[in-house]
């Protein structure tokens, strides 16, 4: 909505003969104006100070405002900016703008009540196609934090892309044929070959022997080839170990279908490496052929990537052996057979695979491969107490996330609503868990690093999920109280600075979801919607709703906090947050 009003001004500053780029930004604080515009690029052009210039201006619009000049007697300005714009203030160097409050209170609102669940959305994407690759777990090892942030920012990403307009694919890369396969069924072997496996715990079961696999490998180094040996066997389907493999893989799978349920995570596709290797191996050899890889010391095909200040890949061992190099080039191949006519292919992992990520995109991007293709890296998460690690058992599993946020969000609501029924309590209190770990995992920027705390995390104050869910529970509330309105709602009774800034916030809700998908980044719609739960608490606190005694004022409120509440379920659920009725 803000861009029509940016349109209009655009219009104004151009009647005052200005020649250089028009930008708009919003000024720190709201009683200085609602949108700037800096004066310095025009200074420069006129060869005069920028604040100068900025006054000058200032003067010309408005005048032009109130028809006075001679200019504005010829060519005046039109009735609908007379109808947007109150005034223009210089402020050193910028031209700020104080938009009518009744103005933008009943185009905002209108458009909201108007475009509902859709409200915010653009098609600027023209529907082209953009694949996004996560979480790329492992088989036989547990979800844990580190994948957690992956499909938080996956599932965000999938739903900020659609929101401006793109055909969006979410698509796995299960690893589930390297090293840490072999690893737990070695140590299935030898250590628990004799035990039956713990009936609705066995992807935990599969993750301790993992863990247990790898310290022991790491004090007893000569068991590695035994290791070897195995991973040679699964990697050659040696039908000794298949149904092994099979059946431990069929766990995993199973475990991180649960799971993806539970964080509303649905792949349009999902691919394996023991069905990619071959592809990618063949691809080596055509690289070879077209001389884009070469044989380097003792046998081993590499591509050199210096020139390009990515020093040399590696695509094959001298053994003959693939990396994760030679499987990723054949998921490419893979994915250009299923998916045709893609833009763009979005890749999200741990920032500790960005130059990796860095190698295979120019290695493809040498082999032909057309589209743009992106890394989106995550920074890591720990727990207080300092780095996790899955070999060393001490990985911050997701299981105990939830559980352990789940916990205190059911007594907290329990505390609060004793006379609940608990089916009520755990349903409530599962929306609630969910949407402060999801909050939690994209209110940071993605590539840095975080610490996640479950307490400050399902905290009911602050910048938190919760927070945001219980003014949307309070808008409920209100809501029922007031129950329909009558007549037509006249929403330029909405004058108030409390008001008005809320009615400005609702309006920038499209432009917060451009900015999100531009840089990736959907922090930008968790800080969104903090700012506008912020606001309406703001609101709600300076501006009488429901005892408020001139009606029409209050069918206006009313209507301003449903359309608050409606913009607040449209940034969450880009999310993957779902609101309560009640907190």
């Amino acid at each position: 909505m803000m861009e029509i009003i940016k349109a209009k001004l655009t219009q104004l500053l151009r009647k005052t003969n200005i020649k250089g780029d028009i930008n708009f930004s919003v000024p720190p604080k709201a009683d200085i104006g609602d949108l700037a515009f800096a004066c310095f690029e025009e200074a420069k052009l006129l060869n005069q100070g920028s604040v100068l210039v900025a006054q000058n201006i200032a003067s010309r619009i408005n005048d032009d405002l109130q028809g006075e000049s001679p200019l504005a007697k010829k060519d005046p300005v039109s009735a609908d900016i007379k109808e947007i714009i109150d005034k223009c203030q210089a402020v050193g160097s910028y031209l700020n703008f104080f938009i009518k409050p009744g103005y933008i209170a009943k185009v905002v609102i209108t458009k909201i009540k108007k475009d509902g669940k859709k409200y915010g959305i653009n098609k600027n994407g023209k529907n082209q196609k953009v694949l996004l690759e996560y979480p790329s777990n492992n088989t036989h090892k547990e979800l844990h934090v580190g994948h957690l942030r992956n499909i938080c920012i996956g599932n965000a990403l999938t739903k900020v892309f659609t929101a401006n307009g793109y055909k969006a694919v979410p698509i796995n890369y299960v690893n589930d044929f390297g090293a840490h396969v072999a690893k737990c069924l070695w140590g299935l072997k030898k250590f628990h070959s004799k035990e039956t496996s713990p009936k609705g715990g066995e992807q935990k079961w599969l993750g301790d022997i993992y863990a247990e696999a790898s310290q022991y490998l790491a004090e007893h180094l000569d068991s590695k080839k035994e290791v070897e040996e195995l991973q040679k066997k699964l990697e050659a389907g040696d039908k000794s170990i298949q149904p092994l493999f099979l059946t431990t893989r069929k766990w995993s799978l199973d475990g991180f279908k649960k799971a993806f349920d539970e964080l509303k995570v649905e792949h349009a596709k999902v691919f394996f490496e023991k069905d990619v290797k071959s592809a990618g191996q063949k691809m080596v050899d055509q690289l070879l052929k077209k001389k884009i890889a070469q044989v380097g010391e003792g046998g081993a095909i590499i591509v050199d990537l210096k020139q390009f200040n990515l020093d040399i890949g590696l695509l094959r061992k001298s053994s003959g052996t693939g990396l994760y190099l030679t499987s990723d080039l054949g998921l490419a191949v893979a994915k250009n057979k299923i998916f045709t006519k893609v833009s763009e292919s979005v890749h999200i992992t741990g920032t500790e695979q960005n130059f990796y990520f860095k190698q295979l995109f120019k290695i493809l991007e040498l082999a032909g491969y057309k589209y743009k293709m992106t890394h989106i890296g995550y920074g890591l998460v720990n727990r207080p107490e300092g780095k996790m690690s899955s070999r060393l058992g001490n990985v911050i599993l997701y299981d105990e996330i939830r559980n352990e946020v789940y916990e205190q969000v059911f007594q907290e609501t329990a505390l609060r609503h004793p006379d609940w029924p608990k089916e009520k309590l755990i349903a409530t209190a599962e929306k609630i868990s969910f949407a402060a770990i999801k909050f939690d995992f994209l209110k940071h920027e993605a590539a840095k690093i975080m610490i996640f705390d479950a307490k400050s995390a399902t905290s009911f104050d602050g910048f938190t999920g919760p927070y945001i869910l219980y003014a949307a529970a309070r808008i409920n509330s209100i809501l029922r109280k007031a129950g329909k309105g009558k007549g037509k709602i006249d929403y330029s009774l909405l004058t108030q600075p409390a008001e008005k800034q809320t009615v400005i916030l609702l309006g920038q809700f499209g432009e917060a979801i451009k900015k999100a998908y531009a840089n990736y980044n959907p922090s930008v719609m968790a800080k969104y919607a903090f700012d506008l739960a912020q606001q309406y608490n703001d609101f709600y606190n300076q501006c009488s709703i429901l005892k408020v005694e001139n009606e029409a004022l209050q069918q206006a409120r009313v209507g301003l906090s449903a359309v608050v509440k409606q913009t607040l379920e449209n940034c969450l659920d880009l999310l993957t947050i779902d609101t309560v009725e009640e907190m």
